[in-house]
């Protein structure tokens, strides 16, 4: 006879599988979601950095939209509302006219570029109208300068004159002593830069636009290596475009850098 009380009892657990899960449905949900929220408030940026009347003009344009009237798209009209916009907030005075007279020159005074110097400076731009061997802007030991030289002048002072900027006139020297009695390199920078202020003025440049016309003999020179260089010999344009700052402090910026 059999021991019952050894009989096995087998107990099966049966598991439940999970509720099945629901993929990557939601991601994609998600991920619309936060493009379109970032698209939203890049739409947003882009009007606040518009000015008041194209605001107004997109406001316009919803209020009385009707999909079934022709017409340009609201993607054609706020392009055309961002080209106008950038340029200006963009714009920088003294790039935007250092493109100008680079320009100019290539345009009306190609033969004689190689004596003509463009930089920026602090708030401003420097045009400077240098000697080369053998083709002086002045000739030696005179404040009245050539033919070349007023050429120069006439279309510097048709590209300044109507900039709202001042303007700074500097005469420099080479380190040549000046041969002429008691006169000096000072006073014939110094003439020389009365003469190019002149020239500007009889062009048409304000005589209220001038800020300072100054003389530095050759106590700045140009090619500091060879204070001899002819380059040295020039004559120094400065625009400067930044309220509140005066040319002198431009050529003490200048000073301090070089």
């Amino acid at each position: 006879m059999a021991d019952k009380s050894k009989t096995t009892i087998i107990v099966k657990k049966i598991k439940k599988g999970h509720e099945a899960h629901h993929g990557g449905s939601w991601k994609v949900a998600y991920a619309d979601f936060t493009t379109a929220m970032m698209a939203f408030f890049l739409l947003l940026w882009l009007i606040s950095m518009l000015e008041p009347a194209k605001r107004a003009a997109i406001a316009d344009y919803f209020t009385n939209f009707n999909l079934f009237q022709s017409g340009q798209s609201f993607m054609q009209q706020t392009s055309a509302i961002h080209e106008e916009v950038k340029p200006a907030q963009a714009e920088n005075p003294a790039e935007r006219f250092k493109e100008q007279m680079k320009k100019a020159i290539e345009e009306k005074l190609k033969e004689l570029k190689d004596h003509i110097m463009i930089d920026t400076v602090e708030g401003g731009v420097r045009i400077q109208i240098v000697d080369l061997e053998g083709e002086p802007m002045f000739p030696l030991s005179s404040a009245e300068p050539t033919e070349k030289a007023r050429e120069i002048l006439k279309v510097v002072a048709d590209n300044i004159k109507d900039e709202p900027a001042k303007i700074a006139v500097e005469g420099h020297t080479d380190a040549v002593p000046f041969r002429g009695g008691k006169t000096t390199n000072w006073e014939l920078s110094t003439a020389r830069a009365s003469s190019a202020r002149r020239e500007l003025e009889k062009n048409g440049v304000a005589p209220e636009k001038i800020a300072r016309v100054v003389g530095y003999a050759d106590t700045m020179p140009l090619i500091k290596d060879d204070p001899k260089d002819p380059r040295n010999r020039r004559i120094s344009i400065i625009l400067m475009f930044e309220k509140g700052q005066t040319p002198s402090q431009t050529n003490y910026i200048q000073e301090k850098q070089g």
